[in-house]
C-alpha cells in the first residue's frame, strides 16, 4: 500500500505495533502521520505442530470412529438465527456461504480449514461417499446443491454431515462443524417441528465432553435470552468449553464491555467480540475495518485487545483445538485399542464359516459334545458353574425339591384320609364282609388287601402328575442347553427342538408306563422285608389294652389318645365288640405297612428318574437328534453351510470394525510417534 504524500516525500517508521493479529503501523512524513494496517495470516505459529493433530483427527472422522462409540475433539459452532453465525465463518475460511432467508445450513456442515502456501486455493465437497471439486466464485452453489442432494429441496434437517475443505493461503488450521441455525417458529415452508429437528441434531454433537461449543451471539441481544446458550448451559453447567464469539459489534457497542466481563452466561472459555463483513467488503477490507474499529471507537476501544478481532477469534481457536486434541488422545487410542480387542475376541468367538460336509459334520459333533458335558454337569453331577446365578438350571437341587415336595405331598393327602372321625369304621365295614366260615380270631388277609388296595387307588394319580411335571422341567433346560450350544446355528435349531421334544414325549410315556406299573405292584400284595413294619406295628399295638379297657368299660372317658392317630372318639365303637379288636389290629397294621408303601414309592420314582435323566444324557438325546438330522428327511448337515442372515451380518460388521480400527490405530500411532519426536 503505498502511503507516501509524494514523489520526493521522505518517510521514517517511528513505531510498530501488533493488533490482533495485524499490523498497526504509523508512519510520518513531513506533512502529517497517518495509520496503515497490514494483513497478516490468521494464524501462522502453530501450524507446523497443529496440522499433523488435526490431519489425524480428521483422518479418525472420515473413517467413522464417531459412529463405532469413539468421540472425536470437535468445535461445533452454534447460535440463533441472524446471530451473525456465517459472517464469522466465512472470515475465518475467507469464502462465501450461502445466504438466504431461513435456514442455509439444513446439514451438518464440517468445515476443514487448511493454511498452504499456494497461490491457488483448493476447494472441495465430500459427501456420499463422493468428492467434488469448486472454487470461491461457485463454493455457495455447490454446497447448496449437496445439501438438496443429502436433505431434499425442501426445509427438512438431515443428521448426515457434508464436509468442506478449504486449502488457502492464510486461513488458520482449524476443523469446525457449523450446525443449523436455532429457530422457534416455523416461517417460509419450514416444518412445524422444525426447532425439535434443530435441537435434536444440536444436542448429538454438544453432548459429548470432547465438543468445544463455539456459541456465535449477537451484540444486540441480551445474552441470558439466546436459546443457543440455554441449549450449551443444559450440557456444559460450569463453562468449561465454551467459547462465545460476540457479532455485530458495531451496531450494539452500549454496554458489550460489561455484557462480556460480567459474564452472566458462565462462558470459561471467554468470549471474543468481532465486526461482520458488511456487503462487497474484501475479507482483508472487512479486517482492516475490524481493526480501525476496535482501536478508533470511544466504546469499543477501551475493550481489551485481546479479546476482539477475527484474527484474536482464529488463534484462540487453533490453541483450544490444539489443547482438546492434546488431551483426548491419549483415551482415543486407549479406546480404539480396547474396541479393535474387543472385536478380534467376539469374532473369534464366532463359528467358523463352514465350507464342507465334514467340516460341518466336526461343528455338529462340538455341538452335541458340549451340551452333553453341560447336561452332565447340571443333571448328574450336581454342578452348575456355568450357570451360577441361573438357579432354575441348578437341575440336582431342583429335582430334589420336588421330590421332597411330592412326598410331603403324599404324607399329607393320607392324613386327610385318615381323620379322626369314624375311627375303625372303615375296616369294621371292610371285615364284616371279609368274615367267612372261620375261627373267629383269625384276621382275614382279604381285608387287608382290600384297605391296600383303596389306599393305594386314592393317590394312584399323584406319581404319574410328579413325574410328568419333572420331566417338563428336565424338558425345558435340555431345550434351553441345546439351544444355547448351537446359537451360532439357528438353521440347526429347529431341528434340534423338534428331535428333543420327540424324545420327549417318548421319555414321559415310558416313565408313566414305568410308575403306572410301581403303584398296580403295591396294590397286588403286600409285602416288605423292612424291620420297620414290626417295629412300628408292634408300638402301636401296645396300645390295644387300654383301647380294649374303654371298648369293655363304659365308664372309661370315649376319647382316647393314640400314638400316631392322635386323640379319637372310640364310643361308637363299643357296639362292635365281635369286630373291634380285629379292627383296631387292622388300622395298626395298615398304619406300620402305609408309611414303608409311601417311602419305597417315592425311592422308587427318584431311583427311576435318576436312571432314565443318566440314560437320557448319555445315549438318548444324540441318537435322536443324529436320527433327526441325518435320517431320511433330515438335510440339517447340509443347512449348516448356508450361513444365516444374522450371522453372515454380524461377521461383516466385525470385519468392517476391525478394519476400520487397525486404520485409525494407524493413524493415531503415527501421531504420537511425531509428537514423542517434538522437542520439549
Amino acid at each position: 500500500m503505498n502511503t507516501s504524500k509524494g514523489k520526493g516525500a521522505s518517510t521514517s517508521q517511528q513505531g510498530r505495533k501488533e493488533k490482533s493479529g495485524l499490523q498497526i503501523v504509523e508512519i510520518s512524513n513531513n506533512e502529517d502521520t497517518q495509520l496503515v494496517v497490514v494483513t497478516t495470516p490468521l494464524v501462522s505459529s502453530y501450524n507446523d505442530r497443529i496440522r499433523p493433530l488435526l490431519d489425524a483427527v480428521d483422518k479418525l472422522r472420515h473413517l467413522k470412529v464417531m459412529k463405532e462409540g469413539i468421540e472425536l475433539p470437535t468445535i461445533v459452532v452454534v447460535g440463533d438465527q441472524s446471530s451473525g453465525k456465517s459472517s464469522v465463518l466465512e472470515s475465518l475460511a475467507g469464502i462465501n456461504l450461502p445466504r438466504g432467508q431461513g435456514i442455509c445450513t439444513r446439514v451438518p456442515l464440517i468445515m476443514r480449514l487448511q493454511h498452504h502456501s499456494s497461490p491457488n486455493p483448493d476447494l472441495h465437497l465430500e459427501y456420499n461417499g463422493k468428492v467434488i471439486q469448486t472454487d470461491e466464485t461457485n463454493i455457495a452453489e455447490a454446497i447448496n446443491l449437496a445439501t438438496y442432494e443429502i436433505a431434499g429441496r425442501g426445509k427438512d434437517i438431515s443428521h448426515t454431515p457434508l464436509t468442506l475443505v478449504v486449502k488457502k493461503k492464510g486461513v488458520p488450521d482449524l476443523t469446525m462443524v457449523d450446525l443449523p441455525g436455532i429457530t422457534r417458529v416455523p416461517v417460509h415452508g419450514q416444518p412445524e417441528d422444525i426447532y425439535e429437528q434443530i435441537s435434536s441434531i444440536i444436542m448429538e454433537y454438544i453432548s459429548p465432553k470432547e465438543s468445544i461449543i463455539l456459541n456465535v451471539l449477537s451484540a444486540t441481544v441480551d445474552f441470558p435470552t439466546c436459546e443457543s446458550i440455554r441449549m450449551s448451559q443444559s450440557v456444559d453447567k460450569s463453562g468449561e468449553r465454551t467459547l462465545a464469539v460476540v457479532t455485530k459489534a458495531d451496531k450494539a457497542p452500549e454496554g458489550l464491555l460489561e455484557k462480556v466481563t460480567a459474564d452472566d452466561v458462565n462462558i470459561g472459555l471467554g468470549y471474543v467480540c468481532v465486526k461482520n463483513r458488511i456487503g462487497d467488503e474484501s475479507y482483508e477490507e472487512a479486517r482492516m475495518e475490524e481493526a480501525k474499529l476496535f482501536e478508533s471507537h470511544p466504546l469499543l476501544s477501551k475493550i481489551d485487545k485481546s479479546i476482539v478481532g477475527i484474527p484474536v477469534l482464529a488463534k484462540k481457536l487453533v490453541q483450544i483445538q490444539a489443547d482438546s486434541i492434546a488431551k483426548c488422545l491419549p483415551d482415543i487410542v486407549k479406546k480404539i485399542n480396547d474396541k479393535l480387542n474387543f472385536n478380534v475376541s467376539e469374532l473369534k468367538q464366532m463359528p467358523q464359516n463352514l465350507s464342507s460336509i465334514g467340516e460341518a459334520m466336526t461343528a455338529f459333533m462340538q455341538i452335541i459334545g458340549f451340551a452333553k458335558e453341560s447336561l452332565r454337569k447340571i443333571l448328574l453331577r450336581g454342578e452348575f458353574d456355568e450357570y451360577p446365578d441361573e438357579k432354575d438350571k441348578h437341575c440336582t437341587a431342583r429335582m430334589a425339591e420336588m421330590l421332597n415336595d411330592f412326598s410331603k405331598k403324599l404324607q399329607l393327602e393320607c392324613k386327610k384320609k385318615d381323620s379322626t372321625n369314624n375311627f375303625l369304621m372303615e375296616e369294621i365295614g371292610v371285615l364284616e364282609e371279609a368274615k367267612g366260615i372261620l375261627l373267629p380270631n383269625f384276621l382275614p388277609r382279604t381285608a387287608f388287601l382290600t384297605i391296600l388296595q383303596r389306599n393305594v387307588n386314592s393317590i394312584s394319580s399323584a406319581p404319574a402328575e410328579f413325574i410328568q411335571k419333572v420331566w417338563k422341567y428336565i424338558e425345558d433346560v435340555v431345550v434351553a442347553i441345546l439351544m444355547h450350544h448351537s446359537e451360532n446355528y439357528p438353521q440347526l435349531q429347529s431341528s434340534m427342538r423338534r428331535a428333543a421334544h420327540n424324545l420327549f414325549a417318548k421319555m414321559k410315556e415310558q416313565s408313566t408306563d414305568r410308575v403306572m406299573e410301581i403303584v398296580e405292584m403295591d396294590k397286588l400284595t403286600d409285602y416288605t422285608c423292612n424291620p420297620e413294619y414290626m417295629s412300628a406295628w408292634t408300638k402301636f399295638m401296645a396300645q390295644e389294652v387300654s383301647f380294649m379297657e374303654v371298648m369293655k368299660f363304659h365308664s372309661k372317658p370315649t376319647k382316647l389318645k393314640l400314638e400316631g392317630f392322635g386323640e379319637v372318639e372310640v364310643g361308637h365303637l363299643r357296639q362292635y365288640q365281635l369286630l373291634v379288636q380285629q379292627a383296631f389290629d387292622v388300622k395298626m397294621r395298615m398304619a406300620a405297612y402305609w408309611n414303608i408303601v409311601l417311602k419305597r414309592m417315592v425311592d422308587s420314582l427318584a431311583l427311576h428318574l435318576l436312571f432314565s435323566v443318566q440314560k437320557l444324557v448319555n445315549k438318548e438325546m444324540e441318537k435322536e437328534i443324529v436320527n433327526e438330522l441325518m435320517g431320511p428327511h433330515g438335510d440339517g448337515i447340509k443347512r449348516m453351510l448356508e450361513e444365516s442372515p444374522s450371522v453372515a451380518t454380524k461377521r461383516d460388521r466385525l470385519n468392517q470394525s476391525i478394519k476400520l480400527f487397525r486404520e485409525s490405530q494407524y493413524v493415531v500411532a503415527k501421531i504420537m510417534d511425531q509428537i514423542s519426536a517434538y522437542p520439549n
